[in-house]
């Protein structure tokens, strides 16, 4: 028997297994957004105070604060798939208010990452990259030009990657409709909507406040950036990740292999709105983000068969650049160069 014959026998009753974890509860979710949004703003605060003393320690509450808005965005996230709070209508209130925090239009976001999560893993889905950074198989690697190669060798370095595909990705697609995805379409209007708005918060609080507003606010951004691209990253780009054509692919199998669970210390699992438990998320995105560690601990077959790193070994994740179909894996560039020699050599 495979491993993934026998996640599908052990895992026949996955939807019964979850159901009662996706029920939201309003006083958690509203305490979550008190114990959020409160942090966000005192820090938000003290670093506007701390331009006069030094503009490293505003830096470096940033960073901090960079966390507090990935808690933000994480609400805005459960919204997105309505299972933050019980009314529908509350959870597209507060979702598009978190969105003038994470710059990310809320409905148009949506609309992306509820296709991601019906796609991910799936080779041939165009565009490939809905939910996940951008990669290339071995074979699709091997038949780029010089040129092309080295645009995407270029593009998986670490700086570029985690610091200026960030940057591009808020003030390019999530500014202007790329996604054509017929079932993305019906949020273009949305998007507009969001940007003009934004753009005007954006204006007033720096007429009020100053230049100092964007020299408080852009290195949160961007620090929320990074940390929402690593994540990504890590949670569907790790070695033994899940990576299939189409008509080989499955559900349940994407989600508890092409998904990590992410084993954080406490507070920054906390920080991170449990994303850390991926596998489950991907298996029920009706789960509210303060019920997965619940339902992880009180169903470890859950856990039985996903792919655990924890920070540390998660470093390891920057050399995975290529998806090897025959092994299976992520492989590296160095690999990569090696199965050539050999594969000339034979």
């Amino acid at each position: 028997m495979t491993v993934e014959q026998e996640i599908k026998q052990q895992l026949k009753d996955w939807k019964k297994i979850i159901a009662d974890y996706q029920q939201p509860d309003n006083k958690r979710a509203w305490w979550q957004v008190i114990n959020t949004f409160g942090p966000f703003v005192a820090l938000w605060v003290l670093m506007y105070f701390s331009l006069d003393w030094s503009y490293w320690i505003t830096l470096g509450l940033g960073l901090v604060n960079g966390f507090f808005l990935a808690r933000i965005f994480i609400i805005q996230h459960d919204c997105g798939h309505h299972s933050f709070l019980k009314s529908k209508a509350w959870n597209n209130i507060i979702g598009n208010f978190c969105s003038f925090f994470s710059t990310i239009p809320y409905k148009y976001w949506s609309k992306i990452h509820n296709y991601h999560h019906g796609h991910s893993g799936q080779l041939d889905e165009e565009p490939r990259d809905i939910g996940d950074v951008p990669f290339l198989t071995v074979e699709e690697y091997r038949n780029l030009s010089r040129w092309g190669r080295f645009k995407y060798r270029l593009f998986r370095t670490p700086v570029v990657l985690f610091v200026i595909t960030p940057i591009v990705y808020l003030s390019g697609p999530m500014r202007w409709p790329t996604i054509k995805v017929p079932n993305v379409r019906s949020a273009y209007k949305a998007l507009f909507s969001n940007n003009f708005w934004l753009a005007a918060v954006y204006v007033g609080l720096t007429y009020l406040l100053g230049w100092e507003f964007l020299w408080v606010q852009v290195p949160i951004i961007i620090f929320f950036g990074t940390i929402a691209f690593w994540f990504f990253y890590v949670q569907h780009q790790h070695e033994e990740t899940y990576k299939k054509w189409k008509q080989e692919w499955d559900y349940l199998i994407a989600s508890i292999r092409g998904s990590t669970y992410y084993k954080l210390p406490r507070v920054l699992n906390w920080l991170t709105g449990n994303i850390g438990y991926h596998h489950i998320h991907h298996l029920s995105s009706l789960i509210p983000n303060y019920n997965l560690p619940r339902c992880a601990r009180e169903n470890p077959v859950l856990q039985r068969y996903v792919t655990t790193i924890t920070f540390r070994e998660s470093l390891r994740c920057v050399f995975n650049k290529l998806w090897d179909e025959q092994q299976e894996r992520m492989i590296s560039f160095r690999e990569f160069y090696q199965l050539e020699r050999a594969r000339v050599a034979a």
